[in-house]
């Protein structure tokens, strides 16, 4: 473990090394990711400028949900997409080669690889919006320390996805509609899941697990979700960590290397 933890150092040094060579992109991502927040609240301000309000939700609340969805816009940004992208190129160019002979576990490897700190500034607006609206209904900080259970596991249900979207390229190869898709989905997550009718409800709870992403660990954070929610998006984090292993070691097998 002692050995990972310095190759991730190594890795995450050397990366953002690279990126902040070209520093105006991070004022440019800052930016974009100010103006999506905005449009962000702006289409929540009208559900609300009439006094209309989601059922069991305040203004306060609704942008905690948001903050939440904001806040893993960024670890997405900042760890998933810009790793797992690359799984793409290396499949493309047959040097998955290189990886697979590398003595570290392959999985490891291709998720913790690169890290962009163009994500940065969605991890600080959420976390600001958050706070903010945390601050308005009075919420202490061991509210905040139990939320952070169910948004970790939501971090590992989104990157289980992720990657096995991602393994899927060793088939089908370019699958970048296929993450358009997903992040479509997954832009249901800003907004409490009882803006939906049922049918959706459903669809984001027990098929696409948005959910477990946002809104349960926004109420975890209120005080307003049963505890059976917080074990059941463990379950569903471990669940989809080992299913994300399998696949991928399925998959491999499928794999033609460049040299044979």
């Amino acid at each position: 473990m002692k050995r990972y933890f310095k190759i991730l150092k190594l890795f995450w040094s050397t990366a953002i090394a690279a990126e902040l060579e070209y520093r105006l992109n991070f004022l440019i991502a800052t930016f974009t990711s100010l103006a999506n927040l905005v449009g962000s609240l702006f289409s929540l301000f009208l559900f609300y400028r009439t006094g209309y309000s989601f059922e069991g939700w305040t203004w306060q609340e609704a942008l905690i949900v948001l903050g939440i969805f904001t806040f893993l816009q960024g670890i997405s940004e900042t760890f998933l997409s810009p790793n797992l992208n690359k799984i793409v190129d290396l499949v493309q160019q047959g040097t998955l080669d290189f990886v697979l002979l590398k003595p570290i576990n392959s999985q490891f490897w291709l998720s913790t690889r690169v890290i962009s700190p163009w994500g940065f500034p969605d991890l600080c607006f959420g976390g600001i919006l958050v706070l903010y609206s945390g601050s308005q209904l009075g919420l202490t900080f061991n509210n905040y320390l139990l939320s952070a259970i169910p948004i970790f596991f939501g971090i590992i249900i989104l990157y289980s996805l992720w990657f096995m979207l991602g393994a899927t390229s060793i088939w089908f190869v370019k699958i970048y509609n296929v993450t358009e898709v997903l992040r479509g989905f997954l832009e249901a997550g800003r907004y409490p899941m009882i803006a939906y009718p049922a049918a959706y409800r459903f669809f984001f709870t027990f098929i696409i697990p948005v959910a477990f992403l946002t809104t349960i660990p926004a109420e975890v954070m209120l005080g307003k979700s049963q505890f059976i929610w917080i074990i059941g998006a463990g379950l569903l984090s471990v669940g989809l960590f080992i299913v994300s292993k399998l696949f991928w070691q399925f998959a491999l097998r499928f794999y033609t290397s460049a040299s044979s």
